[in-house]
């Protein structure tokens, strides 16, 4: 299935992505992860037939507006903004793919607007993360002088992209031919090279996460059919005691962990695909 660039006017601005070529199928907007951006999903999507799949970069990626001036990243933010996208494709009831950062942002929509959201895939991610209790200040004083230090940083200029692709395999663990997809989208020309074109603040540290028993009455709380996916092995901060935890605080859900890194559906699509196909079925809004 090929993706076509798209756009998508919301009220914070333009949102680009790639849609699915074929039309009439169904209904899948597709969040990717945390400094990522829309082709992340090029790989699944030649895999996934019947599906009107609209992968958009989020605010502060890729090729998308960026947040005003003085204004934070958060993911109430991104709530209302995945919203806004299915309200100007006219599209009342559907289908949520997310991964990572994209998972979570996709979990807390379907908690909060379960008349919108029929069905949810989320890839290794659910709910989102939590922190310890004891450790809340110390990560509020984190995000405010990461923010207040970016003021006067300078953006870090590569002479050449294949400086980004070699920095990004080694960080996510991703082929040469994957890092490319991101680093392609993700970066713009500027003099002396290439800058990453995503929002510097988007690297600063949340200023408040929930607490455990929150992610899990979130989860609790989507009443769509979920498909979980999960890579083995699990990542650091999510044990997989946690994620499994997790997964079985959800009312109709199903667990699938495959062998594979953290971007497992860019390395392996084939069989995150066929797990995602079997799970969508003949499914029609």
């Amino acid at each position: 299935m090929a993706l076509v660039e798209t756009s998508i006017e919301i009220p914070l601005g333009t949102l680009a992505g790639l849609r699915s070529a074929e039309s009439g199928g169904v209904p899948v907007l597709a969040l990717h992860g945390w400094l990522d951006n829309a082709a992340s999903f090029i790989p699944l999507s030649e895999h996934l037939p019947g599906i009107d799949l609209v992968a958009i970069d989020l605010p502060g990626h890729g090729r998308s507006v960026h947040l005003p001036p003085a204004m934070h990243y958060t993911f109430e933010m991104a709530v209302h903004q995945v919203l806004d996208v299915a309200d100007v494709l006219g599209w009342e009831k559907f289908c949520l793919l997310g991964h990572s950062m994209g998972a979570a942002i996709a979990s807390l929509v379907s908690a909060v607007a379960p008349e919108r959201v029929a069905r949810l895939v989320c890839i290794e991610a659910l709910g989102g993360l939590a922190h310890p209790v004891r450790e809340t200040a110390l990560r509020m004083r984190e995000s405010v002088n990461t923010s207040r230090a970016l003021r006067s940083k300078p953006l870090r200029v590569f002479a050449e992209k294949r400086q980004a692709i070699d920095a990004r395999m080694r960080v996510n663990q991703m082929s040469e031919p994957v890092a490319r997809l991101i680093v392609d989208r993700g970066m713009r020309q500027v003099d002396g090279g290439w800058v990453w074109s995503s929002d510097p603040r988007m690297t600063v540290p949340t200023f408040m996460r929930p607490m455990d028993g929150q992610i899990e009455d979130i989860i609790a709380a989507i009443a769509c059919p979920v498909q979980v996916i999960f890579a083995d092995p699990a990542q650091p901060y999510l044990p997989d005691a946690t994620r499994q935890r997790y997964a079985a605080s959800l009312a109709d859900g199903q667990l699938s962990i495959l062998p594979g890194t953290h971007h497992l559906h860019m390395e392996a699509p084939v069989p995150v695909a066929r797990r995602i196909v079997d799970f969508l079925g003949d499914f029609r809004v």
